[in-house]
């Protein structure tokens, strides 16, 4: 008789693939479109498919998302680095992908349209960037406490006058507190992943909110890079307006009731108590989303070699400047270990915590100069002193990898002889 751990560690090893998330039960899976293609579940689509290698840009690979996200409508407005992407995706709507496409007078309207789509049942798209992201802020946070699950692709830009349209992170900080979802490309790769994943997270029943995906501008935008894309023959199934948990335009229905007898304008407990109870719900939806988040991205950060005293925590393209600074400070014998940070809500407060226990100095490099990720990892630390803030850079600067180094050089002077560690130059005297 075989022993019984060596049949349990058969049976886990032979155990099927488990779903990366709930699994979709639309009418429809199975099915084809009007353009040929077959509404598949989204674990098949990044977990069975055979994935083809593809050399394009950023807002190609924008274009190729929305190809197989089976979007209802996008409305667009002209504002660099996205014109682009928003231009590709008219070409999807004369090909027949989407339903409806249109160009909106204003970032503040097209957000207002994006609304009004999403309350009539559509899966809803859009693009915007740097002074549009401002423009059309207003509408964020209605889209949060209307419980509509939007998809707007930030592709981010210096928004602070003297004017500049090369990349800065700024704009996010403004984002953070809107009651959305918040993630942060770092590669194409990633912008395609989580478009697709976003909408599936976003349109959860517990969790239906806006999210924001974002881009650094240019960098990711206007650059090729090798994409791994899904057969363009799949697509996901279609948003399905009755799994919202709340019923669309229903003026009797709280919390749209109060459209008709607006108690913003009367000073009483219900007043107040109704909209924080909301807001509050709304913000428990987005933490929520992290148990739909995890497994899609394996994890709301991934770690390289967090076991080291030195670690840097960034987001976006700061960590493909990171991981290069990695490289020619171990070449000098100085190990540093990285923290990628890929949803910034939820933020990953856990998850940083345990990666960054050990660490006796973190860097935060970012491209903006107010250094919000800095304040919130800052935030969530015990013993937050050893936060470094920055490097950073704005106004469409690039981040030189040597300037990470030398930084961290400078910074960690004390602690590299303390534990024994020496740059080479000091090796070879």
């Amino acid at each position: 008789m075989p022993d019984v751990m060596e049949v349990i560690e058969k049976t886990i090893v032979e155990k099927p693939k488990v779903a990366k998330i709930i699994r979709s039960k639309h009418e429809k899976l199975g099915q084809k479109n009007k353009n040929g293609q077959t509404y598949t579940d989204v674990n098949d689509i990044f977990y069975s498919s055979e994935m083809t290698p593809s050399f394009m840009t950023g807002s190609e690979v924008i274009k190729e998302a929305i190809r197989r996200a089976s979007v209802g409508t996008s409305v667009a407005y002209p504002i660099t680095p996205q014109s682009e992407a928003a231009a590709l995706i008219g070409e999807l709507y004369a090909e027949g992908y989407l339903d409806e496409y249109f160009r909106g007078e204003s970032e503040f309207a097209v957000m207002g349209q994006c609304a009004g789509a999403s309350f009539g049942g559509h899966r809803v798209f859009t693009t915007t960037a740097g002074p549009g992201t401002l423009r059309a802020m207003e509408n964020f946070p209605m889209w949060a406490g209307s419980r509509l699950p939007i998809q707007v692709c930030v592709t981010c830009r210096g928004i602070n006058s003297p004017l500049s349209i090369q990349p800065d992170t700024l704009e996010m900080h403004y984002l953070l507190e809107t009651g959305m979802m918040v993630w942060h490309a770092e590669t194409a790769q990633d912008l395609f992943d989580f478009i697709l994943k976003g909408f599936i997270v976003a349109e959860q029943p517990d969790v239906h909110i806006p999210i924001a995906t974002c881009c650094d501008g240019f960098f990711v935008t206007h650059t090729k890079d090798t994409v791994e894309l899904p057969n363009e023959n799949m697509c996901l199934t279609q948003y399905d307006p009755y799994q919202n948990p709340q019923p669309c335009m229903d003026m009797e229905t709280a919390p749209f009731r109060m459209m008709r007898d607006p108690f913003v304008m009367k000073s009483n407990y219900i007043s107040y108590a109704t909209h924080a109870s909301w807001q509050q719900e709304v913000r428990a939806a987005c933490e929520r989303s992290r148990k739909h988040t995890i497994p899609l991205l394996d994890g709301l950060i991934d770690e390289i070699n967090t076991d080291r005293k030195i670690l840097i925590v960034a987001s976006g393209t700061a960590v493909s400047q990171s991981r290069e600074a990695i490289r020619l400070l171990e070449e000098e014998g100085i190990e540093v270990g990285l923290v990628k940070i890929k949803t910034i809500r939820p933020f990953p407060t856990e998850e940083i915590r345990e990666a960054t226990k050990n660490a006796t100095h973190i860097f935060v490099p970012e491209f903006n100069l107010a250094g919000w990720l800095a304040r919130e990892v800052k935030a969530i630390l015990p013993n937050n002193g050893r936060v470094y803030v920055g490097p950073h850079v704005a106004g469409g600067m690039t981040m030189p990898c040597e300037l990470i180094r030398d930084v961290i050089k400078q910074v960690t002077k004390q602690v590299i002889i303390t534990v024994g560690w020496s740059p080479r130059e000091d090796q070879n005297e």
